[in-house]
């Protein structure tokens, strides 16, 4: 499992990065980015901390481990310059909080993450089909995401992803111990969103390129 989307105390998370981590370990990830909630008040608290600790825990714990930031509710013509801080700040994956149905998300963010420098689009809700075809045209991943609530649009996620060829990962979107998942589990949420084994596949293939951009390999 790559899980690209998750949360520590460092917003409104239940465990500490350490624990996060070692947790996700036991259950077979490979790879795992930390994405507190953040917007200009905060990131500057949240990202250096998790950067100055996320290689010592990969490596204790035998996986990847990226200090990342989720954009969450941040005004839509902020998100340019939230994203760009987010990177200066040692970033190494961008979320944005996208329009889930079940959260009052200002309209135009999900086209604002679009034009901006991220790498995945969380939740996206009812995406309209305009903004998938900008996210293929920007290598912008869109989430299936197996959280409960923000998983109600993943059918309509997945459809016009494969329609336009936008790029698709699988994420938990964890807050809690019990929110993070096995592969097989993610496989079936994927499945259940309408998506072939083929395109789950291709869905581990896009986190593990995110990895290695993150990594500096691209």
């Amino acid at each position: 499992m790559i899980d690209l989307h998750t949360h520590s105390i460092f917003s409104d998370g239940e465990l500490i990065p350490a624990e996060l981590t070692r947790r996700a370990a036991v259950l077979g990830y490979r790879a795992l980015a930390i994405t507190d909630h953040g917007d200009l008040s905060n990131m500057d608290f949240i990202i250096p901390r998790l950067a100055r600790v996320a290689a010592e825990l990969g490596q204790a714990w035998g996986l990847v481990v990226l200090p990342g930031i989720e954009l969450t509710h941040v005004p839509p013509q902020q998100i340019a310059e939230a994203a760009g801080a987010a990177r200066a700040l040692g970033a190494k994956i961008v979320v944005v909080h996208g329009e889930s149905l079940v959260e009052p998300v200002a309209p135009g963010t999900n086209s604002a993450g679009l034009d901006a420098d991220i790498d995945i689009l969380a939740h996206p809700g009812l995406i309209s089909e305009q903004e998938v075809q900008r996210a293929a045209q920007r290598n912008i991943c869109l989430e299936i995401t197996t959280r409960k609530g923000h998983s109600l649009s993943n059918g309509h996620v997945a459809q016009m992803a494969l329609r336009c060829g936008a790029r698709l990962v699988v994420n938990t979107d964890s807050h809690a111990p019990g929110d993070l998942t096995t592969v097989e589990m993610a496989r079936r949420i994927a499945l259940g969103a309408g998506l072939g084994a083929a395109d789950f596949e291709q869905c581990l293939k896009n986190s593990e390129a995110l990895v290695e951009k993150a990594l500096g390999g691209d």
